[in-house]
């Protein structure tokens, strides 16, 4: 008879996933699992079998929180307003976590490249993202929040090529002036 397992599964994964966003999945080692979860090699392998299986579930819980926070934010009124809203927090959130970014644009360039899983992972969010900013568009053209008369799903794409870039200025250290400018310009192509 198996020992009933005596930790929260979502509390382990919480911080599994925290070192591994911070750290990385190839920098993170075991050692930094077990001790940033308290967990023994024994309860961790038996609960997630493999470094990879942890990181793939932290990973999967990442992706569904933040869809859950961007479909709420963009569903917020005016449309272009919560664009706006969107992406401003999308550079704040860049800028703090000890500058970790997001976890997706962070994974589409370290294993994305050589795991399919992940890749695929990546694009679905990338995807996602597209069909929730199209769907914000449109609404916006239709209550008259947002004038361009480009396709949503144009705008969207546009929008999600930028997302990653204004990312990687935020981590990178370049002049806040200099991000809020092309922010700036990006929100234009909505009036």
């Amino acid at each position: 008879m198996s020992r009933p397992q005596e930790f929260d599964t979502q509390v382990a994964l919480s911080q599994a996933m925290q070192v591994f966003w911070r750290k990385g999945y190839e920098a993170t080692s075991m050692a930094d699992l077990l001790h940033a979860t308290g967990l023994s090699k024994s309860s961790l392998y038996a609960t997630f079998s493999s470094k990879r299986d942890l990181f793939l579930a932290a990973f999967d819980d990442y992706r569904r929180n933040r869809a859950k926070d961007m479909f709420k934010m963009l569903g917020e009124d005016p449309a272009r307003a919560a664009i706006e809203k969107f992406f401003r927090m999308a550079i704040s959130d860049a800028g703090t976590c000890n500058g970790e970014g997001c976890m997706s644009i962070n994974q589409a360039v370290e294993l994305a490249p050589i795991d399919a899983e992940v890749a695929s992972r990546v694009c679905g969010d990338f995807t996602g993202m597209e069909r929730a900013l199209a769907k914000t568009i449109e609404r916006g053209q239709k209550e008259g929040s947002i004038a361009s008369s480009m396709s949503a799903l144009n705008l969207a794409r546009l929008f999600v090529v930028a997302f990653p870039g204004l990312q990687v200025m935020v981590r990178a250290g370049c002049e806040r002036v200099d991000i809020e400018a092309r922010l700036t310009a990006l929100l234009a192509v909505l009036d």
